[in-house]
């Protein structure tokens, strides 16, 4: 059996180490940033509604509420005058008999031509596929155009999300 030599073993003990580090401290001013530029109790409030609820009634409050659901990406959105758009919703029978939100979204602001678009949207998508109400988060095609040949090549062979 083929073991790592000690110097591998630690090296990579000390990248993972400075992985976790780096990540908790992206956590912690992605929170600050969020909390500056939001009102706390709103964001509760959202973080409590039912997706469903809100899908099924055409309520305002959706779209806010899918944006108190995500984490870090949420700071970068805010930060560029960014947010979510949907483009298309439904509710989904799952299996289990439980209701479950399939979305088809979009970005709007200045996220729509920003060289981060790609790890945005696997952002957004991460995040919300942690809700237990949403089963489903694909991205509209019609974001593809925005990219240059470049970035469209690389979101769709590397970006972990899927285009409708």
């Amino acid at each position: 059996m083929d073991l790592p030599d000690e110097g591998d073993f630690d090296s990579e003990n000390l990248t993972e180490s400075y992985r976790l580090q780096i990540e908790k401290a992206i956590e912690i001013e992605s929170q600050k940033r969020i909390l500056e530029n939001n009102n706390p109790q709103e964001l509760s409030r959202l973080q409590k509604l039912s997706l469903i609820n809100l899908h099924n009634n055409s309520d305002d409050d959706l779209i806010p509420a899918l944006m108190s659901r995500l984490g870090p990406v949420r700071a970068a959105l805010d930060g560029h005058g960014g947010s979510i758009v949907i483009d298309s919703s439904s509710v989904e029978n799952l299996n289990n008999g439980k209701l479950a939100l399939s979305l088809v979204l979009n970005l709007d602001g200045a996220c729509i031509s920003c060289g981060a678009a790609p790890g945005t949207l696997q952002g957004i998508q991460d995040d919300l596929l942690a809700d237990n109400e949403i089963i489903s988060v694909q991205f509209s095609s019609s974001m593809l155009e925005w990219f240059s040949d470049l970035q469209r090549d690389f979101v769709l062979k590397h970006g972990g999300v899927s285009f409708v």
